[in-house]
Parts: structure tokens; sequence; C-alpha cells
């Protein structure tokens, strides 16, 4: 079995994939402490290390994993304050995050690595930190290649849209997996994913609720595969205010579609976007309370936007509401993540 560690882990999504294609993992690093404790108890076996990386060396890494090989790194370094500046290109000291994920995969030597980002960061600064990365692992002996994939076409139910760049040390060049839909051949929109869960209209909900019904579908048998009952699911309490404004928005409308006295609530494109029920969702926020439940007048509860996710029900979120927010729209989708997986068996063997 192949071995990863995950860093900028969050609660582990990537990793989480990497699981489902048969890896396993090893150890996940993040600074955000409630997103290491949700990976530490949703990844049975691996250690989770709440620590700033730009302080981890690999020498700690091997210590703490018992010096076992360390066949994949992964993971999703922040772009944010990426800088390019002058011929030393890469390194400059605001993007010390970047730079630490390059150096340990240095130290560490991985047959493969894989990173995961917004698309903003092939074109920023004219496309000059694209090809900085590309070349600063390709002096460390990796063949690079990356894609823009959107995860609705691997069987989530989210056009979420990210870039992959994943490098091999066998000097091959990977090629990313075509679309997958792992259920019904179709993509899975916000009612497919969800339909099975209390809508809420009534009541905040309990810590943990009954499901409503028998699944309706492939993607729900899947989230429910290992799952009696429904954790992470309390409605917002929003002001009688909000939830008359969010009435007003019609499936799929956002804030163009209220009346002029609402309109300007909230100025900005994605403001008081309500999702629709037969499409998959936008790429879902952290928290922010800009998108809304197709159907009900609230945003969408900690579990559902999990669902929007392809996280399986028994993967619970820990922490307060707003952390637990926060790890899963961070997150990678498992399933783009498995996809991705499964491909790159093919070059480690």
């Amino acid at each position: 079995m192949y071995k990863v560690i995950d860093l900028f882990s969050g609660c582990g999504g990537l990793s989480l994939g990497f699981e489902f294609a048969g890896f396993e993992t090893l150890l996940g690093i993040d600074e955000d402490a409630a997103a290491i404790n949700t990976f530490k108890l949703n990844h049975k076996g691996a250690y989770g290390l709440c620590k700033d990386i730009r302080k981890v060396t690999g020498r700690e890494i091997l210590e703490l994993i018992g010096n076992q090989n360390v066949d994949v790194i992964i993971g999703g370094p922040p772009c944010q304050g990426m800088s390019l500046s002058g011929p030393r290109k890469l390194h400059d000291p605001r993007n010390s995050l970047y730079l630490s994920y390059i150096r340990l995969v240095n130290e560490l030597k991985p047959k493969a690595f894989v990173i995961e980002n917004v698309p903003g960061i092939i074109s920023l600064y004219k496309g000059k930190i694209k090809e900085s990365i590309l070349e600063e692992f390709e002096s460390i002996g990796y063949k690079v290649n990356y894609q823009l994939l959107n995860s609705a076409e691997y069987g989530v139910p989210q056009t979420r849209k990210r870039v992959f760049f994943v490098g091999l040390r066998s000097g091959e060049s990977y090629q990313f997996p075509d679309p997958k839909l792992f259920f019904e051949n179709e993509w899975i929109t916000a009612k497919n994913a969800t339909s099975d869960l209390p809508l809420l209209e009534n009541s905040l909900g309990d810590e943990i609720e009954d499901y409503l019904f028998e699944p309706q579908n492939e993607f729900q048998k899947y989230c429910r595969k290992n799952s009696r009952r429904i954790h992470n699911h309390q409605a917002t309490n929003h002001s009688e205010k909000t939830q008359k404004i969010i009435s007003l928005v019609p499936e799929g409308g956002n804030y163009k579609d209220l009346p002029e006295e609402f309109r300007g609530t909230r100025k900005f494109n994605v403001a008081w976007t309500r999702y629709h029920g037969q499409r998959p969702t936008l790429t879902i926020d952290t928290g922010h309370r800009h998108h809304f439940h197709y159907n009900a007048n609230r945003v969408p509860t900690v579990r559902e936007n999990a669902r929007f996710q392809s996280f399986p029900d028994n993967f619970i979120f820990y922490g307060n509401r707003t952390q637990q927010y926060r790890q899963v729209g961070n997150a990678v989708p498992p399933l783009l993540a498995q996809a991705i997986a499964e491909k790159l068996l093919s070059y480690l063997k």
C-alpha cells in the first residue's frame, strides 16, 4: 500500500480521496487546530500535527511516521501573498508557504506529489508564478504537469474549479483522468445530493438527526454507506428580515432578482445567491452566508455543504460552527481526489 502525507491538510478531503483509491495516510500537517482535530478523528491511524509548516523538517516528519517511506506528498499550499519580484522569482519571503512545500518534497523525495490550488494561480503575474513552480520542481528532479479540473465532472455535486499540479520523479508526464461520473452517468444536482436530509424549515435541528427516508439515488447511498444518523446538520438562526429577503430570491437567482429596496443590501456578484435544485451548486463558500439552500430560506448546513463537497456522512466535523464551515469550504472534494489518485496508481507500479 502506497503511503501519503498531506501538507496544509485542513480536515483532510484530499487525503480521504487518496484513501478511497487505496492509499494509506500517515500524516496531516496544518496550523488550524480545529481542522487537525477533525483530520485525526476521521483518518484512523494517521498522525495529525498542528504546526506552522515553515518550522517542520523532513527529519521531524520521518520521526513522527516511524521512518516509513513517503511515496506521495499531497496538499494545497495557500497562494495568498504570492509575490514574484526580480530574478529570485519564487524565492520571495512572501512565498514561504509554497517554498516550504517544495523544500519538504526535496527532503523526503517521494515518488510523486500533488498540489491543489485556485485557478488564478495559472495566470498570476502573467503566468510567471506557474512557470516558477514548474522550474523549481524540475530542478529537484520532477516532471510536472498541471490541469484545471471541474469537480462536477467527477461525481461531485458542485461546479468547483481548481488547478492541480502533479509531479513524478520517474520522469514520466502524468496524464490527468478523464471525467468520471461515479453515479447515474450524469452530474449530481443539489437536490440529488441532499433531498434525504431534514429541511429544517421550522426547526434549527439537533446535534444528531434521523434521515427522512431511504436513500433516493446512488449518490445518497454512497454518502450513507457507513452512517446510520446525521451529524453536523443544524440550521443557522437567521433574522426575520434575512429570511424574508432569502424568500424573495427564486431558485437559481441572486441579488439581481430582489426588489429594489433590498438589492443594495449586499453589493457583489454572488450576493443572495440561491442554489438551483436541478443543478450542481456553485463553489461553496467557507461560511460567509452568501449562498442559500435551493428550497429552504437559510444557508446550507455544514452537512449539506459536506454533501456538496462529496464527503460521506460518517466524516464528522469538529470545532464550533464557524470552524466547521471553514473546514468544509477549504477542503478538496474527496471524489475528485480519488479520481486523481486512481490515475496516479498506474505511474507508481
